[in-house]
């Protein structure tokens, strides 16, 4: 980096708030009791981030008579659900190339799933009036290198090949310059229906609210300590009582599962992100971004970014950070390094926002998987289901996890199960010391692609051969 560019970025970052933005709010509802004593359910859903919440709610909607209750071990949406850029993503396979390379034959109806499955997160945010500033306006992939325009070509002609193309759209340099100007950009491709954009606390706080409003009894700052077996169905014990259920649904994502084997499967990886201060008039205008899409770039080490309800920017990703033994810890929610490197990235997009300045900064952990979607599974003979490995994409593919939860917990076998993608489990990761050497030499090779016209290297393309294949 620069001197002058360094010293710009720093200086833009002098004021900013180590805290997510989204969850600075004044609206943020009070954290609920704990749960002491015992209590008794026909379904007990852990977590409270998306992953549960929408699967309390799909369990009232489908049976309105079946008691529910909801543990969180902290408040509701604190980590990944509300540290998130609030896009809201029609397709649950990570994407048209993952989905093509994984699930060929079933990417027709898998992104069919994915859009009846965003159709109805916006039906039911205007049913339950989730006021989390939902905006379907899309995203926009560009490219900033001229391989990244090429490989954008490349992807269109298959999915119009395979007849899905509708509601996308190629820009080249001047039309998506038209629609947000950057310098850097030199073409895009634009999915005008497949992704909406939202508040994300707003979103959980919503889905909260509407969970108990169906019946569904929601205790906070009630982490699950350990599942057993309990008679005909499952005991959690809490730090203050026990729960027993006869079904119990795992939303934990990125914590340690309660079901130990399902553990290795995921990895926690950090993601970061600034929030600018409100743009003005002037400085909106000479962005544009009249239709308030969201937008990433093609780049291995992508930057994702997207402009709030109130004229704000948040750029986020880049940087993905693993640390030895897979830890979560509070301390890895914050990486100065990397707002530096972010906030410099940003004045090179949009050198005419200089002066601009940062109000708040902040990451979170991202629950990461070898095939980069999730995965699904149950446990203790049908009782116990779990859905995990989002990989970034669980704004939208949460809910739909919650249905297949729901499915197999009923053993149903439905368009849902019957799916190799829901059927079958990525590769594991292995055991220390070689998760951490094989993930940092995974990151340097994508940042070697990136600086060398796209080109995998040897340990890319191996990856790519055992099903490995990280490609964002």
């Amino acid at each position: 980096m620069a001197p002058v560019a360094m010293r710009l970025a720093a200086q833009s970052l002098s004021d900013a708030q180590p805290v997510p933005f989204w969850l600075e709010d004044p609206g943020k509802p009070g954290a609920l009791p704990a749960l002491t004593g015992t209590e008794k359910c026909d379904l007990l859903v852990v977590g409270g981030g998306y992953s549960g919440l929408w699967t309390a709610l799909l369990a009232k909607e489908r049976d309105p008579s079946r008691d529910v209750v909801l543990i969180e071990g902290r408040e509701v949406g604190w980590a990944a659900s509300g540290r998130n850029g609030g896009f809201c993503a029609a397709s649950l396979t990570h994407g048209f190339g993952n989905g093509l390379a994984r699930w060929p034959g079933e990417l027709p109806k898998l992104e069919e799933l994915g859009e009846r499955n965003l159709d109805a997160i916006e039906a039911a945010v205007a049913r339950y009036a989730l006021d989390c500033d939902f905006e379907r306006t899309g995203e926009i992939d560009v490219a900033t290198e001229p391989h990244q325009l090429a490989e954008l070509h490349e992807v269109y002609e298959e999915i119009e090949r395979l007849g899905l193309a509708d509601g996308l759209a190629l820009l080249d340099g001047d039309a998506v310059r038209a629609e947000v100007d950057s310098p850097t950009f030199l073409g895009g491709l634009w999915d005008r229906r497949g992704v909406a954009m939202l508040n994300p606390a707003k979103l959980a706080w919503g889905l909260k609210r509407a969970c108990r409003d169906l019946g569904v009894r929601i205790y906070e700052n009630t982490p699950g300590l350990d599942l057993v077996s309990a008679g005909a169905g499952m005991g959690v014990r809490t730090p203050y009582g026990r729960v027993l259920a006869r079904r119990v649904a795992l939303g934990t994502n990125v914590f340690p599962s309660l079901v130990k084997r399902v553990r290795h499967y995921t990895v926690p990886v950090y993601d970061y992100a600034l929030m600018t201060e409100p743009l003005s008039a002037e400085q909106l205008a000479a962005v544009g971004w009249k239709n308030r899409q969201g937008l990433g770039d093609s780049a291995n080490q992508f930057h994702y970014f997207r402009i709030t309800a109130d004229h704000r920017i948040l750029w986020g990703g880049y940087d993905a950070i693993y640390r030895f033994g897979g830890k979560v810890a509070a301390e890895m929610d914050h990486r100065p390094e990397t707002y530096l490197k972010l906030a410099e990235h940003f004045f090179r997009c949009f050198p005419q926002l200089e002066g601009l300045r940062f109000s708040h900064a902040w990451g979170g952990a991202i629950d990461t998987c070898s095939r980069f979607s999730a995965f699904f599974g149950t446990a203790y003979q049908g009782k116990v289901a779990y859905a995990a490995g989002f990989t970034g994409l669980g704004v939208g593919a949460t809910r739909f996890g919650g249905d297949v939860m729901l499915d197999l917990l009923a053993g149903e076998r439905t368009e849902r199960t019957e799916l190799e993608m829901v059927r079958s489990k990525p590769l594991p990761f292995p055991p220390e010391p070689i998760a951490w050497a094989g993930i940092g030499l995974t990151k340097w090779s994508l940042a070697r692609a990136d600086e060398n016209g796209g080109r995998r290297n040897l340990w890319l393309k191996a990856m790519d051969r055992v099903g490995l294949g990280f490609d964002s």
